[in-house]
């Protein structure tokens, strides 16, 4: 299964979409690709989120577009079903990491402590979600655990701004954060898209 951080390549931002309309949520994708990105996360956090999904694919056919919050069966299978190329999850179960491997779609499942780990490297994941970032630890945390999981890479998210950013991706077992300031909801509801496209540039 390929690496999530293979999927992302040089990109070291992902940048994470919520939008109540499929038309919202492909001019977010549009305004992030201005600034260069190609990979994005629409979070399943809104009735027409999965919409979202199948809209930003075929409109931008060359964004690789990850589904979020994916929780239990249900919003598993509406992620497959509106075509995301990758799964992201906020948290691990047992039963929820055996439905991810049984997908076949690569996956970022999110940890949040040490027990969460081990239980996603025991269904053979080696990069992970921390989330919440900065409730579980932040920069302190990976840096600590870095040293247990010598193989374990991860992707932050939760409380990422331009302020941390960077010192986060200083850590050699971190290839890329999650940030949501890119997409202000105030940005999105005035429709400014350009400002989404300036604060994805200057990352």
């Amino acid at each position: 299964m390929k690496k999530i951080s293979e999927i992302m390549g040089k990109q070291q931002l992902l940048p994470i979409i919520q939008a109540d309309n499929e038309a919202d949520g492909v001019a977010i994708a549009r305004a992030m690709s201005e600034a260069g990105l190609t990979t994005v996360e629409v979070v399943l956090r809104t009735e027409n989120s999965a919409k979202c999904i199948s809209a930003i694919k075929a409109a931008l056919p060359h964004m690789i577009v990850s589904a979020g919050t994916v929780i239990d069966k249900a919003s598993l299978d509406a992620a497959i079903n509106a075509g995301a190329d990758f799964i992201v999850t906020p948290a691990v179960t047992e039963r929820l990491l055996t439905m991810l491997v049984a997908s076949g779609l690569p996956v970022l499942p999110g940890v949040s402590n040490v027990s969460d780990i081990v239980l996603a490297r025991e269904h053979g994941f080696r990069e992970m979600k921390l989330f919440p970032a900065s409730l579980s630890g932040g920069a302190a945390f990976l840096k600590a655990v870095g040293g247990l999981f010598k193989d374990t890479r991860f992707c932050p998210t939760g409380g990422v701004s331009p302020d941390n950013f960077n010192d986060y991706l200083a850590l050699n077992n971190v290839f890329a954060a999650g940030g949501t300031w890119v997409a202000k909801p105030q940005w999105v509801a005035d429709k400014q898209w350009d400002l989404i496209t300036q604060a994805c540039l200057q990352v």
